[in-house]
């Protein structure tokens, strides 16, 4: 299922094999799988997990493939992304047919951890490195397992996204593009189009619990276009077409990728101002950030950058360096590192 942890497991995937490495990535698959290198182990079920939903592939038939899987290739080394999570991850990590080095993405607590502490802490023993994407995902990590991380922060494939043809807009454009619940403040920024200009429009990209009650709510607005779940190709390609990217979440966001994707496509941007996107955004020289769950301040930060040219302009200058900072090839290469750190220890 399309999502964060997916898009970095993939793309650092892409940017081992262009540096030469032989690079497979196994997990479950909902449909076809996305990529090439990909080994599908099964489907997954939808799990609530920090007030989204979490896709995980828990049953036997998944772990029985995970493991004919790992015993049948000669892997150097195992990178489990949320090694700690039920399914092929927590197999691997308890089977520890390889090196193992671990990521861990999500931040803002965990009941599962509080609740499974002495046994997560003895899981999280068997890794032989531990990594975080953020500050907030190392502090969660460290209270609940103990333990030292090294800080990664996520990557983009810059080129994905700067490459791409912009999608053609019809006046002053918004973009948005997230699971559609509570936290990812969807509804904000649909409040926050009754106070901006009747020439502005809203992509509203993908679904989720909220979009049945938001289209009902704004039926009768033909400023907003419903677009469903995209392609990483039409997101790439709105983002680059949108005059302005907006990322409205209240909370649980512990790294801002997506702030990432729209720097690198050269789009301004305003955003919540959370610790995550804090991560990689500026205030005031990467994009705008506004207090969560506050629509008049959204709309005035939204409307500021459509009618400010010399302000957006800026906001995409600093924001292309800024994303080249965040290179997906540049993190790979952090990556092999630990790699063969693990593998000389043994």
């Amino acid at each position: 299922m399309p999502g964060g942890v997916q898009g970095q497991v993939l793309g650092l995937a892409r940017s081992l094999r262009h540096a030469g490495h032989d690079t497979r990535v196994l997990g479950p698959c909902d449909a076809p799988p996305p990529d090439a290198g990909v080994t599908p182990l099964g489907r997954s079920v939808p799990t609530a997990a920090n007030g989204s939903v979490a896709p995980i592939a828990p049953d036997p038939s998944c772990q029985l493939r995970t493991i004919r899987a790992l015993r049948d290739e000669s892997f150097d080394v195992l990178h489990l992304h949320e090694p700690l999570v039920p399914g092929p991850t927590m197999t691997a990590t308890l089977l520890r047919s390889a090196p193992l080095i671990g990521t861990f993405h999500a931040a803002g607590g965990s009941a599962a951890y509080r609740y499974l502490s002495p046994i997560v802490r003895w899981m999280a023993k068997r890794l032989d490195h531990r990594c975080a994407v953020s500050e907030a995902a190392r502090r969660m990590a460290a209270d609940a397992l103990g333990g030292t991380y090294t800080l990664l922060y996520n990557g983009i494939e810059i080129d994905r996204f700067a490459k791409v043809e912009p999608w053609p807009a019809d006046g002053p454009t918004i973009f948005f593009v997230g699971r559609h619940e509570p936290r990812k403040g969807l509804d904000v920024l649909l409040a926050a189009l009754g106070h901006l200009p009747a020439d502005v429009r809203v992509w509203v990209a993908s679904d989720g619990p909220q979009t049945a009650e938001l289209r009902a709510r704004y039926a009768g607005d033909p400023r907003i276009e419903w677009l469903g779940r995209i392609d990483d190709r039409e997101k790439a390609s709105r983002l680059r077409g949108a005059s302005v990217f907006c990322a409205p979440s209240l909370r649980g966001e512990s790294f801002g990728v997506v702030l990432l994707e729209a720097m690198a496509a050269q789009t301004p941007i305003v955003a919540s101002d959370l610790e995550g996107y804090r991560n990689v955004a500026r205030p005031g020289v990467d994009a705008i950030l506004v207090p969560p769950g506050d629509a008049r301040a959204l709309a005035r930060a939204l409307e500021h950058l459509l009618s400010d040219t010399a302000c957006a302009e800026a906001l995409v200058s600093a924001g292309q360096h800024r994303a080249e900072e965040f290179s997906m090839d540049g993190l790979a290469l952090r990556y092999l590192e630990l790699y063969e750190q693990i593998r000389a220890k043994g």
